[in-house]
């Protein structure tokens, strides 16, 4: 769906310097450099998990209750390999407060270690899990695809979409209708049963699922508010958070006690405990609705907590890093605008116990590789052995690395071209801006430009075959995507052809079809779209009262 696709789009690889955690600062170099995910955890963030390049499983830290899986009770300040998770690929990893934790991999499979006073293994004992064991009750043939941890109690997502929860129970976070423990993995049923859940996060004690419709779910424990339903009542099954009609919600995040959202359309809404200024609101008043926070910022791609800290910090659209809560003893009651460049930062250095709010995927830029020289020579007219001319204004470029990264010079440098003998070639159907992002694009692999302008360069990304190119200008305009713009984004993409950019368009322009049909673009555009669109609108339910 599109929000899982927007999900994945938000855990892309991060600049992150890994040795800001002080567990990392005993690494050298070389082995820094072959780390891919890891993740901090533990009551003092005195505990580490890391998977290297070639799928390599390491711990290292305190070992509270046999949270290392290391098979015994030792703590170890240097790395221990986890030989039974060796070359499995890891894509979830979460961690509870005893610790126990829970590991998804590639294959969907999953595996639980360490506390298990609760049965929050889900291997339907009581007894200390001291290495990775396979959580296979009730999940046979089931695909898991993320995993979430509260204090003492679990949830899985398939990729179908069903939500497992098992453990601790006392508050109703397992969502049984009971607050029995459950001892092994158990659908989460009642009103999910025929939705499909795309996102979980847990709460110490509570519990919160995103479904494929943007709606939020919320269960467990609700003494300070944390599941936004007005009142502070604890649910024993899912329960909707009807504040949150009419928005789409693409991600959510739970503190100890505090619930933030994100819509689509990057506003941020949060709930919950207060005691800290986790809620950002200015004061310290608990929130039992959804109240929005930041609406005077400009848009926010990203939310950030975790339920083991009460601090919580966000990233908009240009890459301001905020956090406010709880941050190193203080109460931060507003965000705070930081010099952090990612949301990982503010849990290194402010959260308390600094743990990681997620499972980090690392990038390395110890030494200049062949993309980064690449990268530095584009537009460098002392090296280039050709230039553009678009619009009066010259790009310079090297016809070797435009031969070797796009087939269409390929073609158009062949010795029976003309352009092959010319020094500089005139461009005329394309902006400069977009012109200059496509060449840019060949020698980074990245494209930085407004929605507005990556229609554009999607429409020479199609001319030109460029699959890569033409998917990445589909990602800016998903993560630009406006009710001001949605139409003009949405006739764009079926007039280029990319048909899943005019799914997520369309869906777009459903959820929100009262304000997009009050916009000057929807009446602007080709009268047989507007009959198409009303057509498949109205055959989902658009109309219905």
């Amino acid at each position: 769906s599109f929000l899982n696709y927007l999900r994945s789009e938000i855990n892309e690889c991060i600049m992150v310097d890994v040795t800001k955690w002080p567990l990392f600062s005993l690494m050298g170099p070389q082995e820094l450099s072959a780390i891919r995910k890891a993740c901090v955890f533990g009551m003092s963030a005195n505990e580490t998990i890391y998977i290297t390049n070639d799928d390599e499983v390491y711990v290292f830290g305190l070992n509270c209750s046999n949270c290392l899986g290391t098979g015994d009770s030792q703590s170890t300040i240097i790395p221990k390999k986890v030989d039974f998770l060796s070359g499995r690929k890891v894509v979830s990893l979460s961690y509870g407060s005893g610790p126990h934790i829970l590991l998804a991999t590639e294959d969907g499979e999953l595996f639980a270690w360490g506390h298990n006073g609760y049965s929050q293994l889900g291997n339907g004992t009581t007894n200390q899990g001291v290495a990775p064991v396979l959580v296979s009750a009730s999940l046979l043939n089931k695909k898991v695809t993320e995993v979430a941890c509260g204090s003492h109690h679990s949830m899985a997502l398939t990729d179908s979409g069903e939500v497992y929860a098992w453990g601790y129970n006392n508050c109703g976070q397992v969502g049984s209708g009971s607050t029995a423990n459950q001892p092994t993995p158990r659908r989460v049923s009642s009103c999910l049963q025929n939705k499909v859940a795309v996102g979980i996060v847990c709460g110490q004690t509570s519990s919160l699922a995103v479904l494929d419709n943007g709606e939020v779910y919320g269960w467990g424990y609700n003494g300070n508010g944390q599941l936004g339903l007005g009142n502070n009542g604890n649910q024993l099954t899912p329960c909707r958070l009807v504040a949150l009609q009419g928005l789409c919600v693409q991600q959510i995040v739970s503190g100890y006690a505090h619930s933030l959202a994100l819509t689509d359309e990057g506003l941020l809404y949060a709930w919950g405990a207060n005691t800290y200024g986790q809620l950002g609101t200015g004061n310290k008043s608990n929130q039992l609705s959804p109240v929005q926070i930041m609406a005077e910022k400009e848009r926010i791609v990203e939310i950030a907590a975790c339920h083991s800290t009460h601090t919580s910090a966000a990233k908009t659209q240009s890459g301001q890093v905020y956090m406010w809560g709880q941050c190193r003893g203080q109460s931060i009651v507003l965000p705070h605008l930081t010099h952090f460049t990612c949301t990982d930062d503010v849990f290194a250095c402010f959260a308390t116990p600094s743990v990681m709010w997620r499972l980090l995927t690392m990038e390395h830029d110890d030494f200049l590789t062949v993309a980064q020289s690449l990268k530095k020579e584009f537009d460098n007219p002392e090296t280039a052995d050709l230039k553009f001319c678009v619009d009066g204004k010259y790009i310079y470029i090297h016809k070797a690395i435009l031969k070797i990264r796009c087939e269409h010079f390929r073609s158009m440098f062949q010795s029976h071209w003309n352009e092959d003998m010319k020094e500089v070639i005139e461009i005329d159907q394309f902006s400069y801006p977009v012109y200059r992002s496509f060449l840019e694009f060949l020698y980074t692999d990245n494209v930085e430009l407004p929605p507005e302008d990556a229609i554009g360069l999607l429409d020479l990304a199609t001319s030109y075959c460029e699959n890569r190119l033409k998917r990445l200008c589909q990602h800016i305009i998903k993560r630009g995507i406006t009710v001001e713009n949605a139409f003009s984004l949405l006739s764009a993409a079926v007039r280029y052809d990319a048909e899943d950019l005019e799914e997520f368009c369309f869906k777009f322009c459903v959820n929100h079809l009262t304000e997009v049909t009050q916009t000057a673009a929807f009446w602007q555009i080709d009268g047989n779209l507007l009959k198409d669109f009303i057509c498949r609108a109205s055959r989902c339910g658009a109309f219905k009262n």
